[in-house]
């Protein structure tokens, strides 16, 4: 414990090296299921959770998982993803909910600090941050290796997946519930607005060329967290915020090939 509190460093590093391989993974399977709209959705949703859980004193975390998932259940319940209106109604639901976490804070007369919440602040991640991102990266590999080939057929085909019996309802469900513990867990490391950045570019470098899901979670991992590794390295150097630092890098490993191009 002494050797950790002497070299600070260390917690928020092996918090960043699980959001790095997390997230993309997480964002991979979403991207292949069109269902990245919903990282958007969620991670504006857990904001009245994480008021109600400080109002009641309950941990910041659960709330923001109950929040987001419960976001994501009423968007899903209200269209579906082959309407034309399913776009406008996943963001009016979105901006419904931050207004209303918003609204939440000065109403119970709680304090919280909305610049960590968006933005995060990894250098202050202690062993309750690294357990949760543990908790919410064991889940995510807990689903791959029990649902590996249902998350794939129900990727590529989820009329044909239903009509063979796979319970695609229950797998869209799951796959919400292990977003939002995604999101929640990375809150510290970049904020719930900036962690879209971690969950898309790593994927859109990690699918190019790949030949399946699983070597493309693999490539987005490692994709992220090169990412994450070196926003957190110019963050200590240059002394800046590493979500917003780890955010820029992503824009600019999309840009640097098509300007070498």
């Amino acid at each position: 414990m002494s050797f950790i509190n002497n070299n600070w460093w260390i917690l928020p590093l092996i918090v960043t090296i699980f959001s790095g391989i997390l997230c993309p993974a997480m964002g991979t399977v979403l991207i292949t299921h069109k269902r990245l709209l919903q990282v958007n959705l969620i991670s504006h949703c857990v904001l009245p959770g994480l008021a109600l859980a400080y109002a009641f004193e309950i941990n910041p975390s659960i709330g923001g998982v109950v929040s987001g998932l419960l976001g994501s259940v009423v968007a899903e319940s209200l269209t579906n993803r082959k309407s034309e209106n399913y776009e406008a109604v996943m963001n009016t639901i979105l901006a419904g909910m931050l207004g209303f976490g918003v609204i939440l804070i000065p109403l119970l007369g709680i304090r919280i600090d909305l610049e960590t919440v968006l933005f995060g602040d990894l250098f202050v991640a202690n062993f309750v941050d690294l357990l949760e991102t543990i908790i919410a990266f064991s889940v995510f590999m807990l689903l791959m290796a029990f649902g590996y080939e249902k998350v794939v057929y129900v990727g590529l085909d989820p009329e044909g997946a239903s009509a063979s019996g796979i319970n695609v309802s229950f797998l869209n469900l799951a796959l919400s519930f292990t977003t939002a513990l995604v999101i929640v867990s990375s809150m510290q490391a970049v904020g719930v607005i900036l962690v879209i950045a971690l969950l898309s570019t790593p994927t859109l470098l990690g699918l190019n060329k790949a030949h399946s899901l699983r070597i493309a979670m693999i490539r987005s991992s490692f994709f992220g967290l090169c990412i994450s590794l070196l926003g957190f390295i110019l963050s200590i150097v240059f002394n800046l915020s590493p979500g917003p630092a780890i955010s820029v890098i992503c824009v600019a490993s999309l840009l640097i090939p098509k300007l070498r191009k």
